[in-house]
């Protein structure tokens, strides 16, 4: 099978835009698979068909410039942990961590989501860019921030760096229990801004993009955007990890971020 890039549809925001980068918010559509996972489902800790998240998952690598032996996705594990990559790893040596950076060419750089916060970093003109997991956890202590310092470290000047939030399950699709609320302010009073009640008594709706943006802003990057695409409402776009299981569905599909230096 084959797919021009222009074949996979994704979304994409005017602040990574720049001759040195590719990148994509890649949706459900333009791929291979069936069933909960259609179409274009890039988990491979999902129970879709492998062949079909791997050809899923090289249509990505084209959209984005790189040969798909040369796309690189972690294995997610909620953490703050930013790693760089400087060469290739195999799929069944990925590290364990929620963000990779890199000032290497021809290595595209990629995170899963299904709820999840799955942000684009790029410092376009030195040459260096991320992609972050932030799920409430990741975002909480500091996966963010990790990322930003990791960036630094390879020659990237914070102010010059451009963060894209991509599809994220939004405040209005978002209820927590008291527990979490009090996790957050217990770290920091400040963040029961990003709580309202709920219609369940006891329960708030949380702003996890909200939270994701203040933190970005905080930590002094340059520019921040937000898509506005909220994963558990937009069912025939994105993938839902909370709306698969309202649903008792199976299982659910994830859908990646991915950026490059071509």
């Amino acid at each position: 099978m084959d797919a021009r890039p222009e074949s996979t549809p994704a979304l994409r925001s005017s602040l990574l835009d720049h001759p040195r980068v590719r990148h994509a918010f890649f949706t459900r559509a333009g791929g291979v698979s069936s069933g909960v996972y259609e179409s274009l489902n890039g988990g491979v800790g999902s129970n879709d068909d492998p062949d079909c998240v791997a050809e899923n998952r090289r249509r990505m690598a084209l959209a984005i410039g790189v040969d798909a032996e040369r796309f690189m996705v972690p294995y997610q594990i909620h953490s703050a942990d930013a790693l760089e990559v400087a060469f290739p790893f195999a799929i069944d040596q990925r590290p364990r961590c929620d963000a990779l950076v890199t000032r290497a060419r021809g290595i595209g750089l990629g995170v899963t989501g299904a709820d999840c916060g799955i942000i684009l970093f790029a410092d376009a003109d030195a040459g260096i860019v991320g992609a972050a997991h932030a799920g409430w956890k990741g975002a909480l202590t500091g996966v963010l921030e990790t990322t930003l310092q990791k960036m630094e470290e390879l020659g990237a000047s914070r102010p010059a760096i451009h963060a894209v939030l991509g599809p994220t399950i939004s405040k209005a699709s978002y209820e927590v229990g008291p527990e979490f609320v009090a996790r957050f302010i217990e770290a920091d009073g400040g963040h029961a801004g990003f709580f309202t009640p709920s219609t369940r008594e006891g329960h708030s709706m949380f702003d996890l993009p909200g939270f994701i943006g203040m933190r970005l802003r905080a930590a002094g990057v340059g520019a921040f955007e937000d898509l506005g695409v909220d994963t558990y409402d937009e069912v025939n776009n994105v993938f839902s990890y909370r709306r698969s299981v309202h649903r008792r569905e199976p299982d659910y599909g994830r859908h990646i971020a991915a950026i490059a230096l071509v």
